[in-house]
């Protein structure tokens, strides 16, 4: 863990001094620059300490890098396809457990020629077009707008149905950090 790194990151994007740290908290400089530079791990009541100073949650010290806000930039989003249709799918954003992605279903197309089941849990949110969605012997239409759920462990199957191009967003979470894309 890398805490006196995000600590003396924090402190400088706050413009805050090590002086002005160690008047609030009651720790000496020498300390505060051992911390800083990890050689010396604080207790979790100094932590406490120091994140009260910076003004941050102790959560937030804390945390692992992968564990911070991700952000990903429209420019910069992995485009990839997926089933016998090619689907184009742009991979949003996620977590160690949860994905979301943005599908674009030209007229016609379809997950596949039979329903698929995998690991997991899914929510789609249609935010164009129109599509058919059948889960075992449920089935329905959704347009704009119109959104639904499932456990993707029950074989399931998406198809457009209408004469545009149909985008739909996907949230899709998985106990494990498998990482197999499934749509």
């Amino acid at each position: 863990m890398d805490i006196g790194s995000s600590i003396r990151a924090i402190r400088k994007r706050k413009n805050i001094t090590i002086a002005q740290i160690c008047e609030t908290t009651g720790l000496s400089q020498g300390f505060m620059s051992q911390v800083e530079t990890n050689k010396t791990s604080p207790s979790i009541a100094t932590l406490e300490n120091i994140a009260g100073a910076l003004k941050v949650p102790l959560a937030y010290l804390l945390l692992k890098k992968e564990e911070r806000m991700q952000i990903v930039r429209r420019n910069e989003r992995t485009v990839s396809t997926s089933g016998a249709d090619q689907l184009k799918v742009e991979h949003l954003s996620s977590t160690k457990n949860m994905r979301m992605r943005i599908v674009e279903m030209p007229p016609g197309s379809s997950t596949g020629d039979t329903p698929h089941a995998h690991e997991g849990e899914e929510i789609h949110m249609v935010i164009q077009g129109k599509i058919y969605a059948e889960q075992g012997e449920d089935g329905a239409e959704f347009g704009e707008g119109d959104s639904f759920s499932w456990n993707a462990c029950t074989p399931h199957f998406v198809k457009n149905i209408g004469d545009e191009t149909a985008i739909v967003l996907i949230s899709i979470y998985t106990e494990s950090e498998n990482r197999e894309e499934w749509i």
